[in-house]
C-alpha cells in the first residue's frame, strides 16, 4: 500500500495533530498477526478482527490509524496502540 504524497502531506493525527507516516512492512505484519491472533484491541477497546492493508502512525509511534481498501481510517477509537504488538 503506498498512500499519494501529496495527501500523505495533508494527514495528522486527530488526537495530537502531528504528522503521520506510513507504517513499514514488518509493523503492517506484526498488526495483522496480532489480528489473526485476536488478541488486539482497539483505543475504545473492541476488538480488531479485520486485516489491515496499511498503516498511519504518528512520530512517537503509540498508536496506528489502519488503512484498508485504500481509505485511512482516522478516527480516534479506531486508532491500534501498538504496545499490543510485539
Amino acid at each position: 500500500m503506498a498512500i499519494d504524497t501529496a495527501l500523505l502531506d495533508l494527514l495528522v493525527c486527530p488526537e495530537s495533530r502531528e504528522k503521520l507516516a506510513e507504517a513499514d512492512e514488518a509493523t503492517i505484519s506484526a498488526v495483522n498477526g496480532a489480528i489473526k491472533a485476536g488478541r488486539l484491541r482497539n483505543r475504545a477497546g473492541r476488538p480488531v478482527d479485520a486485516a489491515i492493508d496499511g498503516g498511519l502512525v504518528r512520530p512517537d509511534r503509540k498508536f496506528l490509524y489502519p488503512v484498508r481498501d485504500d481509505i485511512p481510517d482516522l478516527l480516534i477509537d479506531d486508532a491500534i496502540p501498538l504496545d499490543q504488538v510485539g
